[in-house]
């Protein structure tokens, strides 16, 4: 079990990206912020699915993950190495863009063939926003069902789903409230891609239909992703 925090920039106008520069100036934030634990950005990428079609994904999202609570804590302090996030023109390229954060329990999935080297991926983030019937049910069902789909997509490297958990924070963003978000990973667009479109996606929808009565739907976004 780890701990996770995710923090997206969703922009009014879905044209609006990410400049270079900025990218740049955050990932050098992000280097200093994941000195116990890992961080990515994502940014929207582009696949296709035959069960779901959500647009563009958010402008930025940012992960961190750590082992430690008390080391993914350190990083979101008020005066941490994040805390520039939420000066004014920070990021310039995604100004007007709203900001929400919200803490995980994160659980990962062995999967065949790993690339733990990798610092270029394609991400597929799916949050579902709830809420459901029984929560207690929903999130039994979807652990000990889907994720053991998931793995067996072919060219898949990473399997993670997110509970949430209160992880204190002082950066001073809005909180979000999914009531789980998960991923599968994979070496580029075109990767995941071809796995949308094998018989695995179908086994993923035959499970889905199984789920328990949920509300809110779900949001499915190709991005590509960049660790540091």
């Amino acid at each position: 079990m780890s701990f996770a925090w995710f923090c997206t920039f969703s922009h009014p106008d879905p044209a609006v990206v990410l400049a270079p520069a900025d990218a740049d100036y955050i990932g050098g934030l992000l280097q200093g912020a994941a000195l116990s634990g890992n961080a990515r950005m994502h940014t929207p990428d582009h696949a296709t699915d035959p069960y779901s079609d959500d647009g563009r994904g958010p402008a930025l999202v940012i992960e961190l993950e750590f082992d430690d609570l008390a080391a993914c804590e350190i990083a979101l302090e008020a005066g941490g190495p994040l805390r520039r996030l939420a000066d004014p023109g920070c990021v310039p390229s995604l100004e007007g863009a709203e900001v929400r954060q919200q803490g995980f329990l994160a659980r990962h999935y062995d999967v065949p063939d790993p690339r733990p080297e990798a610092v270029e991926l394609c991400t597929y983030l799916v949050h579902y926003p709830g809420p459901a019937a029984d929560v207690r049910a929903w999130h039994y069902h979807y652990a000990h069902y889907h994720p053991a789909i998931m793995v067996t997509f072919p060219g898949v490297r990473e399997v993670a789903i997110y509970t949430p958990g209160e992880i204190i924070s002082g950066l001073p963003f809005a909180p979000a409230s999914a009531m789980q978000r998960n991923k599968v990973t994979f070496d580029d667009a075109a990767a995941l891609d071809a796995a949308l479109h094998s018989p695995v996606r179908e086994a993923m929808r035959a499970d889905f239909e199984q789920f328990p009565p949920f509300q809110g739907g779900n949001a499915h976004y190709p991005m590509r992703t960049r660790l540091y």
